[in-house]
């Protein structure tokens, strides 16, 4: 259930990416490497991956836009 639900938000997301020209260097490359349900479904695992990290560190979402550059 919890799965679908990903991959339903992964697909809703890669929808007006692709609607509005993608932005994210990490989904562009994605897919222009594999077929759309490949991306969608390894975006899913990236977004389910990030979640996990932030509830077992307790910490909030940090973006990526906001986060402080590593040098």
């Amino acid at each position: 259930m919890l799965r679908a639900l990903f991959i339903n938000g992964a697909s809703a997301h890669l929808r007006q990416q692709k609607a509005r020209g993608v932005s994210d260097p990490w989904l562009r490359d994605l897919l222009a490497r594999r077929p759309y349900k490949v991306a969608m479904v390894a975006f899913a695992a990236k977004t389910a991956r990030i979640i996990w990290a932030m509830l077992v560190k307790g910490e909030p979402y940090r973006d990526r836009a906001s986060a402080p550059a590593a040098a």
